[in-house]
């Protein structure tokens, strides 16, 4: 007498669990780069003291791709201080995993459309 009680739609479940990572990483990152321009300047958000070098100019917002998914980050702006971060490279807009994936399946000699299949079910997964 084994009846199920209870039914998992397991889809739904990998999906939320996937954004649940992917938000994590998102705040995580966004709150190292705020760490990072906090020790560059000497002081938090809106503090005034003595020790201060530089002055925030607000932020912009740069989008990132991970394992993860697409992430958005709130890179600070800087006066007075050059801000580069040593969280995320200059110019890049995804892991470097997956640019050595592809890379590696170019070498390999996988032809270009089956390249284009496998981004494609990444990119959709």
């Amino acid at each position: 007498m084994s009846e199920k009680i209870v039914t998992l739609n397991e889809e739904v479940i990998k999906g939320q669990i996937k954004e649940l990572v992917r938000g994590s990483v998102e705040e995580t990152l966004n709150e190292l780069l705020e760490a990072e321009a906090e020790k560059l300047t000497q002081a938090a958000r809106y503090e005034r003291n003595e020790a201060r070098q530089g002055y925030r100019s607000g932020h912009y917002d740069r989008n990132l791709t991970t394992t993860s998914g697409d992430v958005t980050l709130h890179v600070p702006r800087l006066k007075g201080v050059s801000f580069e971060t040593a969280i995320i490279e200059r110019y890049r807009r995804r892991e470097s995993s997956v640019e050595e994936a592809l890379i590696e399946m170019y070498l390999a000699g996988v032809s270009v459309r089956r390249v284009e299949d496998i981004t494609e079910a990444l990119r959709r997964a």
